[in-house]
C-alpha cells in the first residue's frame, strides 16, 4: 500500500479532503490543536500535522516502522486520520509488541474498525469483533509474556492471552492463573490450553449464542475457516446486540420497525408506523364484515353482543401466547426443519385444553347473565359460548404457530406485523364461531 503524498503548499485540510473519506473527530481535534474536554491546545499537535503530511506518501512497511517510533497518542491520531483498511495494513506490518501497544491504547470502537470486519454482513460475529490484544507465540516464555502484559493491562482490559503460530493460526489460550503459578522460564506451549474454543467470523449471532450457551467466557477468539485468529468478541457485546434484536420483536409484531428509537423524528416514526395501521384497519373491516353477516342474529339475541369482546379477547390472548413461543423458538433455532407440524399440532392441542377450561367459566357466565335477563335460551347460550370458546382457542393457537412460519417462507421478517394478521384471524374465528353456532342452535 502506498498513500499519495501532497504536493506544493497544500494545507493539511486540503490533503484530508483529497485522501480521507471520513475524518474522525480525534483527527479534527488534533488538526485544530485543541483538546475535546477544555478546548486547550494539545501538546505536539503541530508535530502531528507535520508527521501526517510526511506519513501519507510512505510505503506500508516504512509507515509501520515510523509509526512504531512515535508516542501512542500521536500514532493513534495518524491511524484515525486514514481509512480503516489502510490502518489495518499498517498495523499488520508492525511488530506484535508495537501493534498490541497501540491497540491497547485505542478505544474499543477503534479496535472494531481496525478488525477485518468490513465484508461481514450485519448480525454476524465478524461485525462485532475487535482487533486482538494479548497475542503471543508458543516459544514465548512466561516471563516475557508477563512483561508484555504489564504494559498492556494498564490501558486495556485483558482476560486471556491467545497463542498463535507463525501463520496466525490460533493454537492455544493462556489464563492468568497459568501466568501466576508457572515458572518464568517455562514456554507458553508447555502450559497453554490447546484446541481452544473459538467462534467463526461469518457465524450469525444467534448461532454463536447457541454455541456458547454452556461456555460462559468473558471473551471469545474469532477465527476464519482455517483457524487464523481474526479478532476477539466480548460476551457482553454479543448478548447486548442480541438483546436489542429480541427487544425489537415486540415492536415489530405491531408494525414498529427495529430502526425506530425514542429519539427518532416524528415524521420518520409516522412513515414507519402508518402503513401498518392502514393494514390493521383493512383487517378490522374483515372482522366487521363477519359480524355484519350475522346482524339479524344479534338483533334477535341482543345478549350475544355483550360476549363478543370476551371471546375476541380470550382467543386473541391464546394466539399471542402461541406466537410468542414460536418467535422465541425461531430466534433461538429451536424449531428444526420438519418439526414445524409438531409445533402447530401442539399449539392446537393446547388451544383445545385451554379453550375447554375457559369455555366452562365463560359458558357459566353467559348462563347467569342470560338468566338475569330472563332469556328462555340461557342454557343453550351457555353451551354456545362453551363450544365457540373451544373452537376459537384452537384456531388461535394454530394461527399463532403458523403465521410467523408462513412469513419466513415468504421471505419476510417472521416478527413483522405478526400480531396484526393474528388479530384478524382470531377475531374472525371467535366471532364467526360464536354467532354461527348461535344462529344454528337457537334461531
Amino acid at each position: 500500500m502506498s498513500i499519495p503524498s501532497p504536493t506544493g503548499e497544500d494545507t493539511y485540510f486540503e490533503v484530508a479532503a483529497i485522501h480521507l473519506a471520513r475524518p474522525s473527530r480525534d483527527h479534527l481535534l488534533f488538526v485544530s490543536g485543541m483538546s475535546d474536554s477544555d478546548k486547550t491546545p494539545i501538546k505536539g499537535a503541530s508535530d502531528v500535522r507535520d508527521q501526517i503530511s510526511e506519513f501519507l506518501g510512505l510505503p506500508t512497511s516504512e509507515a509501520a516502522e515510523r509509526l512504531s517510533g512515535l508516542e501512542s497518542e500521536k500514532a493513534l491520531a495518524i491511524l484515525r486520520s486514514i481509512t480503516a483498511s489502510q490502518a489495518r495494513e499498517i498495523l499488520a506490518a508492525m511488530t506484535d509488541r508495537s501493534r498490541q501497544a497501540l491497540l491497547a491504547a485505542s478505544t474499543a470502537e477503534n479496535r472494531r474498525q481496525w478488525a477485518e470486519q468490513d465484508h461481514y454482513p450485519e448480525g454476524t460475529v465478524g461485525r462485532l469483533m475487535e482487533a486482538p490484544i494479548g497475542v503471543f507465540r508458543p516459544e514465548d516464555t512466561i516471563g516475557q509474556t508477563i512483561e508484555t502484559l504489564r504494559g498492556l493491562v494498564t490501558q486495556a482490559f485483558i482476560t486471556y492471552g491467545f497463542v498463535t503460530d507463525e501463520s496466525g493460526k490460533l493454537v492455544g489460550v493462556i489464563t492468568m492463573r497459568d501466568l501466576l503459578f508457572s515458572a518464568h522460564d517455562v514456554k507458553l506451549r508447555d502450559v497453554m490450553l490447546t484446541k481452544p474454543f473459538s467462534l467463526q467470523a461469518d457465524a450469525v449471532l444467534v448461532d454463536a449464542m447457541k454455541a456458547v450457551l454452556n461456555r460462559h467466557y468473558p471473551v471469545y477468539p474469532v477465527c476464519d475457516e482455517a483457524g487464523k485468529l481474526l479478532g476477539l468478541l466480548r460476551g457482553q457485546e454479543m448478548f447486548e446486540a442480541q438483546a436489542i434484536e429480541l427487544s425489537a420483536q415486540a415492536g415489530s409484531m405491531v408494525g414498529v420497525e427495529k430502526e425506530e428509537r425514542v429519539t427518532t423524528p416524528w415524521f420518520r416514526s409516522l412513515k414507519f408506523r402508518h402503513p401498518w395501521l392502514q393494514l390493521n384497519l383493512l383487517t378490522a373491516f374483515v372482522a366487521a364484515f363477519v359480524v355484519g353477516i350475522f346482524e339479524n342474529t344479534i338483533e334477535q339475541i341482543v345478549v350475544l353482543a355483550v360476549f363478543l369482546p370476551v371471546l375476541a379477547g380470550q382467543s386473541g390472548n391464546t394466539g399471542c401466547q402461541a406466537l410468542a413461543v414460536t418467535l422465541r423458538g425461531m430466534t433461538l433455532g429451536e424449531i428444526k426443519p420438519g418439526k414445524e407440524k409438531l409445533l402447530v399440532l401442539k399449539e392446537g392441542f393446547l388451544g383445545l385444553l385451554n379453550g375447554s377450561l375457559v369455555g366452562i367459566t365463560a359458558g357459566l357466565g353467559m348462563f347467569v347473565y342470560a338468566t338475569m335477563q330472563k332469556n328462555p335460551d340461557a342454557i343453550k347460550l351457555g353451551f354456545v359460548v362453551f363450544l365457540a370458546m373451544i373452537g376459537a382457542c384452537i384456531i388461535s393457537g394454530i394461527c399463532g404457530a403458523l403465521i410467523p412460519q408462513i412469513l419466513k417462507k415468504l421471505g419476510a421478517d417472521p416478527a413483522t406485523a405478526s400480531s396484526i394478521f393474528l388479530t384478524t384471524f382470531t377475531d374472525v374465528a371467535s366471532m364467526g364461531a360464536f354467532l354461527g353456532l348461535a344462529t344454528i342452535m337457537i334461531l
